[in-house]
């Protein structure tokens, strides 16, 4: 039975009881945001907000929009990615909780942008972005509407980049809440979560066995270690590619092999690109791949492997599974593609796990409160999550898994404090 409907614009209202199931299975698994969502629901911090979220459509953002909409606020959601949108659960937000939703797998990027204008046509006061393309378009495109903005929150490293050359170039002229350095969010959902469900939309994709694979990381940042690190588990001979020396020595250190894309690309079956750059996958580098290498994306944009240069060497580009094309190139070698050089995490499989946004959400949550409860006092640029909401969620994470740490000792936080102790 369809609730009240509201405008919104998504695949099938009738797929909403499967995404419902889906949305309560996955907040099983996130009890730090249920905490937080009962007590919006009492307190009600965001009446009277409109608010933004330009999100990847998953089960697990849908808690998040429930969360929200339970502090009052009224919410309109967008999807970040146009293949990362899960179809059953932006129905079930229409029909079973009245959130307006723009959302469609597979959505052209025509559709894209103009989802993108009708959120802003909602005249937001927050904005919850992935990637910061609602706030560049609303910056370049709706300066007028700029008043109406308390301020943002953004979760992914590529956003965080554009959002400091906003900053340089001196247009950034609101708060932005810098959710993505949180260490609640990149040393958990970056490392963990997109390490895991990497491998898992590779796998969805593919079936493939990465035992004994070579596997090439390029990038090793949060997002980079914790898929080395998966791929190890299970198997793969991993490369790392770098431009960073500091970060290229800690991949040596952690055990890995190490050197520049040109040596890893005659030599790599499976190539993993999370770096948030364009063009780290480039023509000079197809040339050179086994036959039959596969390469996909897990950084936000689908501008990591230069599909372009791809596209114009091959002779043939055909469909050979979901998510998979084969492009065959003019050597006579093929290449294949996986989701299309987007997400591969969202694009084949489901995202991150369930347990790791919770803590990312949480941010998310907290950080839009933050942005309402001190609108007025906040210098415009980027904003650190401040370290007591990082902590407390932290803490309210080992206490939903049973988990106790230790407090100092009165004699301890004395010596802590102290600089008159030595040896």
């Amino acid at each position: 039975m369809v609730a009240t409907q509201v405008k919104h614009e998504v695949k099938d209202l009738s797929l909403a009881p499967i995404g419902k199931q889906r949305i309560e299975w996955a907040g099983r698994e996130m009890p730090v945001l249920k905490q937080i969502r009962d007590r919006f629901a009492a307190e009600k911090p965001l009446a009277g907000i409109r608010l933004v979220a330009c999100c990847h459509v998953t089960t697990e953002t849908a808690n998040l929009a429930i969360a929200l909409k339970a502090a009052g606020a009224d919410a309109v959601l967008i999807a970040s990615n146009p293949l990362s949108t899960q179809d059953d659960v932006a129905a079930c937000l229409v029909a079973d909780y009245d959130i307006p939703v723009f959302a469609i797998k597979g959505e052209d990027a025509q559709t894209y942008i103009r989802h993108v204008n009708i959120a802003l046509d909602h005249k937001p006061n927050i904005i919850i972005d992935d990637g910061c393309d609602v706030i560049a378009t609303l910056v370049q495109e709706r300066q007028h509407q700029l008043p109406d903005l308390i301020g943002s929150t953004e979760e992914t490293t590529t956003g965080i980049v554009r959002l400091r050359a906003m900053f340089r170039d001196g247009v950034l002229s609101f708060p932005a809440m810098n959710v993505n350095d949180a260490d609640t969010k990149h040393f958990f959902d970056n490392r963990y979560g997109t390490g895991q469900s990497t491998l898992d939309g590779i796998i969805r994709a593919t079936n493939v066995l990465l035992a004994g694979k070579t596997v090439v990381v390029v990038g090793y940042g949060w997002c980079g270690k914790g898929t080395a690190l998966r791929a190890r588990g299970l198997g793969a001979n991993v490369i790392v590619t770098e431009i960073d020396p500091t970060k290229a020595i800690e991949a040596v250190m952690d055990g890995f092999r190490v050197m520049p894309m040109a040596e890893a690309a005659p030599q790599g079956d499976l190539f993993i690109t999370v770096t948030g750059n364009k063009h780290v996958i480039r023509s000079e580098h197809f040339d050179v791949m086994k036959d039959g290498a596969m390469v996909c994306n897990s950084g936000h944009f689908d501008i990591e492997i230069d599909l372009k240069a791809l596209g114009e060497k091959s002779t043939e580009i055909k469909q050979v599974r979901n998510f998979t094309q084969e492009y065959r190139l003019k050597n006579g070698k093929s290449v294949v593609v996986l989701g299309e050089g987007r997400l591969i995490n969202l694009a084949a499989a489901e995202g991150h796990p369930s347990a790791v946004m919770d803590m990312s959400f949480a941010n998310q949550a907290l950080a839009a409160e933050y942005l309402v409860k001190n609108q007025g006092k906040l210098e415009p640029g980027i904003h650190s999550i401040p370290v007591e909401v990082d902590k407390e969620i932290a803490r309210l994470k080992l206490q939903a898994m049973g988990i106790f740490i230790d407090s100092l000792t009165p004699d301890q936080i004395e010596y802590i404090n102290s600089w008159t102790s030595g040896t």
